[in-house]
């Protein structure tokens, strides 16, 4: 294909490695509140408990994953991230006690939110002349793993959860062969390091800077847009099964969410270029797209009314999801890159530690519907951080425009 040709062999690694990974994890994590609530007969409010746990071990595993790439580089610390997830992984599909689950939930947590920031840090440097092409493909990518992901997974768990937990470890394995023996990671340039970091030293307050405070408030926005779409995997995900849908139609749900990025991304990342829209109203509509999402699940409870909500949220989801690890990475300063993809995935991973918790308690004590409305009304905090974060840049991104292309 004239297309892969043009990318270097360690973007198609990267490429290879995270569609298999994105497919494994996409195995188990739509059907894990359905696994907890119905099969270790756990309530939803405890179950979100336990994701919340094991999203706040995802928050220590990016800022780690992160920590780790600064010093040890991008391919070690992505071996030591997948270890552990296998690990884990393994440990879990065994039948464990609730006790020792949670414990092996957050322990897994922390290996898998070490995934993240390596992974972006490393796409930013593999393919330079890409730009954030580079990151619209990454995000493509993971979506075609987790449509092909979800549709396996709902199959197989009709079968068996634990079946679902091995293939999700063999992935993991798979994984670490491809890096382990494909991954060829640049050297970073360490005299141009040692000049950027001469001169990141003489600023006086660096996080108080306007550069990072921006970054912050992007971070926030985007951290109030996961609280509200992580609802989809856990309180969302027991509503369907509650109203007598089953596993395999749950998951085609995002069967759909991952082929419509797959092959919407392109034209509607373009359609924002071509119509001159700024980053700040890219993801200010698609907020707004998240918002109308809630707005038409509060009004049916059919098939077609949470089809079209998935293909609503979907949208939003391009709009807002592939931007944010682009402009950290322009705004990173070298040696940095991998604090400033932390970030990201850190404050992403807080809204999932607050999501789950929150939606159960919400669902389980006043209903779906307030549930919602609640989803519609923290959009509006995204909202807030989205306009903001633009007024506190002092660096390029003042006057250009920042926008992910399609790759």
């Amino acid at each position: 294909m004239p297309i892969w040709r043009k990318y270097p062999r360690n973007l198609k690694v990267l490429i290879i490695a995270i569609m298999i990974n994105s497919t494994g994890m996409a195995f188990l994590w739509p059907l894990h509140t359905i696994y907890i609530t119905h099969k270790m007969g756990i309530t939803l409010t405890e179950a979100g408990f336990v994701l919340m746990l094991h999203s706040a071990a995802e928050i220590i595993g990016s800022f780690l994953g992160g920590y780790l790439y600064d010093r040890i580089r991008g391919k070690k610390t992505l071996l030591f991230a997948i270890l552990i997830s296998a690990l884990f992984i393994f440990i879990i599909s065994i039948g464990l006690s609730w006790p020792i689950y949670i414990v092996s939930m957050i322990l897994l947590g922390i290996g898998i939110g070490a995934i993240f920031p390596p992974i972006y840090a490393l796409t930013g440097i593999v393919w330079k002349e890409g730009g954030n092409k580079s990151f619209s493909l990454i995000y493509q990518i993971l979506n075609f793993g987790t449509a092909v992901g979800t549709a396996l997974g709902g199959i197989v768990a009709q079968y068996s959860f634990r079946y679902v937990f091995w293939l999700n470890g063999l992935t993991y394995l798979l994984f670490i062969v491809v890096i382990w023996w494909g991954l060829d990671e640049p050297v970073p340039n360490e005299e141009l390091n040692q000049k950027k970091r001469s001169q990141f030293a003489q600023k006086v307050e660096f996080l108080k800077t306007p550069s990072f405070l921006s970054l912050l408030f992007l971070c926030f926005g985007f951290m109030f847009c996961w609280i509200t779409y992580i609802q989809w995997q856990t309180s969302i995900s027991n509503y369907i099964h509650q109203l007598g849908f089953s596993l395999s139609v749950y998951s085609s749900l995002w069967t759909i969410n991952g082929f419509i990025i797959l092959l919407g991304q392109p034209f509607f990342l373009w359609s924002m270029i071509r119509l001159n829209v700024s980053v700040k109203w890219q993801l200010i509509i698609g907020v707004a797209l998240f918002m109308l999402t809630f707005a038409v699940l509060s009004v049916s409870n059919a098939y077609q009314g949470f089809l079209i909500g998935m293909i609503i949220m979907t949208i939003g989801e391009i709009l807002i999801f592939p931007v944010i690890p682009g402009i950290a990475d322009q705004m990173a300063p070298l040696d940095k890159r991998g604090m400033y993809q932390g970030i990201v995935s850190g404050t992403a991973n807080i809204g999932k530690t607050i999501g789950p918790l929150l939606g159960g308690i919400l669902y389980d004590s006043y209903g779906p519907m307030v549930l919602l409305y609640s989803c519609i009304f923290i959009c509006g905090f995204a909202l807030i951080c989205f306009g903001t974060y633009q007024r506190l840049q002092y660096t390029k991104f003042q006057s250009n425009k920042v926008t992910v292309k399609g790759g």
